[in-house]
């Protein structure tokens, strides 16, 4: 699945994202509306990983849809 696809998708994909990283809250994810980047911020953000890292936890996310 592409990234647009899981843009377009966001609403149904955000649990999923929820069941990946657990203290991202809902409003959060709501926030982040399927964009890549702020979905990479919050996970840095939150779980105090380097940017790389929050980019490969994305990635491989992305890529098991």
């Amino acid at each position: 699945m592409n990234w647009d696809q899981v843009k377009g998708n966001w609403n149904q994909l955000k649990g999923k994202a929820r069941e990946n990283w657990g203290e991202l809250t809902d409003d959060e994810l709501q926030q982040a509306r399927g964009e890549r980047e702020q979905l990479v911020g919050l996970v840095q953000e939150r779980y105090g990983v380097a940017k790389e890292e929050a980019q490969r936890q994305v990635d491989e996310w992305q890529a098991s849809m």
